[in-house]
């Protein structure tokens, strides 16, 4: 089964190692066929500590790293 790919938004690289990337779905709401927009943060491993707050970046999955971080940042 291929590993799944997110793109999102860092909003933390506070720690070491470690970004919170937002991603964001677009999805029509089922009752009121209304576009609407969700969220959510993912916490994933980056090695060489290159993504910055603010960044475009890519997260593909991985086996668990610690007790959050099952996501890791593909470079490029």
């Amino acid at each position: 089964m291929p590993k799944r790919i997110l793109q999102g938004v860092v909003v933390s690289d506070a720690n070491d190692k470690t970004v919170v990337v937002r991603v964001d779905r677009r999805f029509t709401h089922p009752l009121f066929k209304k576009t609407v927009r969700r969220s959510k943060k993912y916490h994933a491993h980056d090695e060489k500590n290159g993504a910055k707050l603010g960044d475009m970046v890519r997260i593909e999955e991985c086996p668990p790293i610690s007790k959050n971080k099952r996501w890791t940042v593909i470079a490029g």
